[in-house]
């Protein structure tokens, strides 16, 4: 349904549009009438000498005046041109002729407001000669009087130009600021899409692998014993129901700000380095033989953030090793100190040669988890780099840490 009010903003421009138009010919009649009535007193008191057959030339003239004076902004020029010529029979189309110089001043074009001054003055020196004043004044009164008019009103044109220049500028900077501002929202959308599919990948691609390859043995391993199918199926729900609940908790992020957070519950905290054993056994827990080399002390001066960086890149390691090469040992090494930096290798070794050992299906890999990690890395700070050495692939991150 549109919006009433963007419907009637046409319709007030339009409005607004007439009434500036509507008073700029009233305002020009008005003056026109003034001039002529000032004209006609100076002829009464005996001041000036007026013509009688022109007395109707003039108020005809200015009356075709009003109507030139609503093409000025299609011809400003030629508009402003023939009123101002128009001023050297009649009096009474000099606020048409002063209103179409203002609108030609606004634009600023000195060229065309020379010329225009030329025929303004000319105009102003004949009107003049044909209707003298009888105290003698000479044509130099009528000259100066006439460039001092003129200036005046190209003053007050050229204001109103830099005026409405002065607020398009600030119109464009306005909208340039929203523009912009809109822009920044939805990259900080994006990115905190992005965040949130790192966070989810990060703690449902564990979970996940875990649940596909024990499906995947109950799938192809038809000679289980009861007891051993009990135990992986076991594996599988414990590990989806774990799956489950590490996906509300991440999914927390999207909750609405205004909720009760009474009612919301209080973020699980993040896991951090410090979790790594309860990582390591769970997935000892799941049949990866895995392996730990700590050369490293306490973990009490690692940021909060680095450490959990940290545990996201051995949990992606596992995750990546127990994908590709579930009959393998891995072996994880984390060493460092404080102002050397920390450092992390996830090691497993590949297959190069024969078949594998059974035909089970390989989870899906996404493609993102490296490269996530690459980011994380990179946002703390560090480097990563991964790839396959010596018939092993190695993940091997380094992320700084303080002294």
């Amino acid at each position: 349904m549109p919006d009433p009010a963007s419907a009637r903003a046409p319709a007030r421009s339009r409005a607004a549009h007439v009434w500036g138009e509507v008073w700029r010919v009233l305002l020009a009649a008005f003056a026109g009438l003034v001039g002529l009535l000032a004209i006609a007193w100076e002829y009464d008191t005996g001041q000036r000498v007026f013509p009688p057959d022109l007395w109707a030339v003039d108020f005809l003239v200015g009356l075709c005046g009003l109507p030139l004076l609503l093409l000025r902004r299609r011809a400003p020029l030629t508009i402003a041109l023939l009123l101002a010529a128009a001023s050297a029979v009649s009096i009474t189309v000099v606020g048409a002729s002063a209103i179409a110089a203002i609108s030609l001043a606004t634009t600023r074009r000195w060229w065309a407001i020379v010329g225009l001054g030329v025929v303004f003055n000319v105009a102003g020196w004949v009107y003049g000669r044909t209707h003298p004043p009888t105290d003698g004044y000479g044509p130099l009164f009528d000259v100066i009087a006439g460039t001092l008019s003129y200036a005046l009103l190209v003053w007050i044109g050229a204001y109103i130009g830099l005026r409405r220049e002065h607020l398009q500028s600030l119109r464009e900077r306005a909208e340039t600021a929203e523009r912009e501002q809109t822009s920044r929202i939805a990259q900080a959308r994006s990115t905190e899409r992005a965040r949130i599919a790192r966070e989810m990948h990060d703690v449902l691609a564990h979970r996940m692998s875990l649940v596909a390859m024990h499906a995947g043995a109950l799938a192809y391993r038809t000679d289980l014993p009861p007891e051993k199918v009990a135990e992986t199926a076991g594996v599988v729900q414990s590990n989806a129901h774990a799956a489950l609940t590490e996906l509300r908790e991440v999914l927390g992020v999207l909750r609405d700000p205004s909720a009760d957070p009474v009612e919301a519950g209080p973020e699980a905290p993040q896991p951090t380095l410090e979790d790594l054993d309860d990582l390591l056994a769970e997935a000892r827990a799941s049949g990866v033989e895995v392996h730990l080399v700590r050369a490293v002390g306490s973990l009490d001066g690692l940021a909060e953030s680095v450490s959990r960086h940290a545990y996201r890149i051995v949990q992606e390691g596992l995750t990546n090793a127990r994908k590709h090469a579930p009959w393998a040992p891995v072996t994880v090494r984390v060493e460092g100190a404080p102002g050397e930096g920390l450092e992390l290798r996830v090691r497993n070794p590949v297959r190069t040669v024969g078949p594998a050992r059974e035909p089970e299906p390989v989870p899906p890999a996404s493609g993102l988890g490296l490269l996530g990690l690459a980011e994380r890395a990179e946002l703390s700070g560090g480097r990563l780099v991964y790839g396959q050495a010596g018939g092993a692939f190695v993940l091997h991150a380094w992320l700084p840490w303080a002294s």
